[in-house]
């Protein structure tokens, strides 16, 4: 990174107080605390300082600033993210958007709506309830997670298999590059000739610029949402049962699955009336006109029967619908409630080998001495294994680490992926030397280049560099060959 001169803490602050208001420079510890990690709090650090523009013109002298001395700048919505992608740069500067916070406007008839960075997802479907829309993707933590999060990690949810994931519900992002200047990519056509930077933009994690304004599209309500909740003795069935729904023609407004701890710990949080005692549930739900349900809740139903369910039980009212999907969208602080630490994984693997997968992370379950709670997006095969842990007992998080690292490992080997909707962050860049060879990081790092010249936007994160990788790989390769030569002379 070349820099002109070094500039101090004091002297950063300085210039940033003489256009956003002093209250909103942030540079004591105390103040800063909250700001040292994310949703992943085992991954901490203080940043240099703190700031909360309001305007874009803000942003944008910001970044010309911290592009002129080469300091680092983290942006952060709510800082729920999973993977230590908002952790801040020691040496960094935190841009926190949260004071864009408005819906500037809503197109009921094109059935648009543009926003700030900072809007509350759940806040959109709010807004938007009085035009009979709302917005597809509909993460667990929409609550409190905003849309600029959703676009950096191309978030998905509960919804994702029939609505798309973030990149498939917006239509344009206005950004700030790294020199400070603005951007709109993408724009209100269907579709667009030339390269598509808005997918490049959407899950780039805040490496390639900050995004101010986001255009998103919206969904006309469903005349009616039903949900077929059906129990299974084990998870091999659950699992094969994912695939025979689909393969039937249902598409599922959302497929979810959990196993037997994280059912018990949501209905013991939730009250949502699971079967306590089943090994794997399945939440199906099924959307559209009251004739089209109907049909396809009654097929459903039989599909879950054929394939082996103890118990299948469909939701007749709205508030037994939205009850059942409370157990599922509360269960990462359910689990909170049954371990003092658990470690939220997220890796996407073909839905063909989901029964395989969970069978092989029971063995390393076992292996590592740790508990795993799964419950995850069925119906595009994507994982969320909760790995459960005391930090307080030492080396325990490093065995929850491997622990994790070793599912990761597995989610590629069957032809999957290590991330589905967390993001790579710090937590997983380690893992990227598993899933890309050199060739695939170098365009990673070309890209980069080409949007963040001198590496100021969130540096560390994302992509690894390939020197790390290569000795990663290396490592890994004589551990491999030493516990296979140690086989051979116990064997």
């Amino acid at each position: 990174m070349t820099t002109k001169t070094k500039i101090s803490k004091v002297e950063l602050a300085e210039q940033l107080r003489t256009f956003v208001d002093a209250d909103f420079v942030i540079t004591d510890d105390e103040t800063m605390k909250p700001y040292e990690c994310d949703g992943m709090s085992m991954y901490c650090e203080m940043p240099l300082l703190v700031v909360l523009p309001d305007t874009v013109t803000q942003v944008q002298r910001i970044m010309r600033i911290c592009h002129e001395y080469g300091v680092p700048v983290v942006a952060r919505g709510a800082g729920t993210g999973l993977s230590a992608g908002a952790m801040p740069n020691k040496e960094g500067v935190v841009l926190s958007l949260a004071k864009f916070n408005r819906i500037l406007h809503i197109d009921p008839l094109a059935r648009t709506a543009s926003l700030q960075p900072g809007v509350r997802n759940l806040a959109i479907s709010e807004e938007a309830a009085q035009y009979g829309l709302y917005y597809g993707p509909d993460p667990s933590s929409q609550i409190a997670c905003t849309i600029g999060g959703n676009v950096a990690e191309n978030s998905g949810g509960v919804h994702c298999l029939k609505y798309g994931l973030t990149v498939h519900n917006i239509l344009s992002v206005e950004m700030v590059t790294a020199e400070g200047d603005v951007v709109t990519v993408g724009n209100d056509g269907l579709d667009s000739c030339g390269m598509d930077l808005l997918a490049v933009l959407t899950g780039s994690e805040g490496l390639l610029g900050i995004v101010t304004e986001v255009k998103i599209k919206l969904l006309p309500t469903p005349e009616v949402a039903q949900v077929v909740m059906a129990g299974f003795d084990s998870v091999q069935k659950a699992g094969d049962a994912v695939g025979g729904i689909i393969s039937h023609g249902i598409i599922p407004a959302g497929l979810e699955m959990m196993d037997g701890h994280a059912i018990v710990a949501a209905d013991d949080f939730a009250g949502a009336g699971y079967p306590r005692e089943a090994k794997a549930l399945l939440l199906c739900e099924v959307d559209g006109t009251e004739e089209e349900v109907h049909e396809h809740i009654a097929e459903a139903e039989a599909v879950f029967r054929k394939l082996g369910a103890t118990s299948v039980r469909t939701s007749q009212s709205e508030q037994e619908r939205a009850l059942l999907w409370l157990g599922r969208k509360s269960a990462f602080p359910a689990v909170g409630r049954i371990s003092p630490d658990y470690y939220c994984m997220d890796g996407t693997i073909p839905r063909r080998h989901i029964a395989h997968v969970l069978t092989e992370m029971q063995k390393l379950s076992e292996e590592f001495g740790l508990r795993v709670a799964n419950v995850f997006h069925a119906g595009d095969g994507n994982l969320h294994p909760l790995i459960l842990f005391d930090a307080n007992v030492p080396g325990e998080f490093e065995r929850t680490e491997a622990f994790g690292a070793s599912i990761l490992k597995m989610c590629v080997e069957v032809g999957g992926c290590i991330t589905g909707e967390h993001g790579v962050g710090v937590e997983k860049v380690r893992q990227m030397a598993i899933q890309f060879n050199d060739q695939e990081l170098q365009q990673f790092h070309d890209v980069k280049a080409a949007f963040d010249p001198t590496g100021i936007l969130n540096p560390g994160k994302g992509v690894p560099a390939l020197k790390f990788c290569q000795e990663y790989r290396s490592l890994e390769y004589k551990q491999h060959k030493h516990e296979h030569t140690e086989a051979a002379q116990h064997g």
